[in-house]
């Protein structure tokens, strides 16, 4: 259900250095990285960077991880990462990474799914899992001068505990009018998926979308999808990216 837009990507990507000059921890799982590189300014809220590690025996690994910090002048930009079983590069990012190591990235990526203000809105925002994390950086985007634009997130997430910048977004949602946060929390007593019920009560705070963002496993990005065509949004509105089962 993704939608091309004007944006042009670049034909030839080449790989930039970066230094890690921040590491902080977002969840039991999830780490912030903050990297310096020449990319900082060059990407769009929504986009992703290839990361390359290089063994000092010559062996690469590469993994795409999306950006989570929004363009701020700063010379770096942010990513969340996900420490998962057996994952190369997320693995040495969980335990062996610190301020001062070298990686390389490449992009940005993904110029489809990508939003900026000047795009306009409002923005209804759906997420499942680290799927948030592009969708964090439109928030932030918008948040940057863009405020007078609705934006509603519906974020499902197994537990609390497991929400990425958790904390921001109601922080965000408490003090901003123009933003509401619709948690699903799925594994805790009292849970819930997303369902019509929640993608209405977005709804009723956004009005009708102009942008619509969906990011997350195949199957929440599937049912997020139905669930916002069901309640009468345009299916040429959505874009969506998906990853995992």
């Amino acid at each position: 259900m993704s939608s091309a837009t004007s944006v042009t990507e670049p034909v030839v990507f080449r790989w930039h250095q970066a230094e890690i000059t921040a590491i902080a921890p977002v969840t039991p799982h999830v780490k912030s990285v903050r990297l310096r590189c020449g990319l900082a300014e060059q990407y769009r809220a929504g986009q992703h960077v290839d990361v390359r590690l290089t063994a000092e025996d010559g062996y690469q690994a590469q993994r795409s991880y999306s950006i989570a910090s929004a363009p701020d002048g700063s010379g770096t930009l942010e990513l969340m990462i996900e420490g998962l079983p057996d994952g190369e590069v997320s693995g040495w990012f969980s335990d062996c990474a610190e301020v001062g190591d070298r990686v390389e990235l490449r992009g940005p990526i993904g110029g489809s799914f990508s939003w900026d203000g000047p795009d306009g809105g409002p923005l209804l925002l759906a997420a499942g899992g680290s799927g948030v994390v592009p969708l964090l950086a439109m928030l932030r985007r918008r948040a940057q001068g863009w405020r007078e634009i609705p934006a509603a997130l519906i974020y499902s997430t197994r537990t609390r505990a497991e929400a990425i910048a958790v904390a921001e977004l109601e922080r965000l949602a408490a003090t901003d009018p123009g933003v509401s946060l619709h948690l699903a929390i799925t594994r805790e007593a009292g849970g819930r998926r997303i369902d019509a019920a929640l993608v209405a009560a977005a709804l009723a705070r956004t009005g009708p979308p102009g942008k619509v963002f969906i990011c997350g496993s195949n199957r929440f990005v599937a049912a997020a999808s139905d669930l916002i065509v069901a309640a009468g949004v345009a299916p040429g509105l959505i874009r969506t990216e998906r990853f995992g089962a």
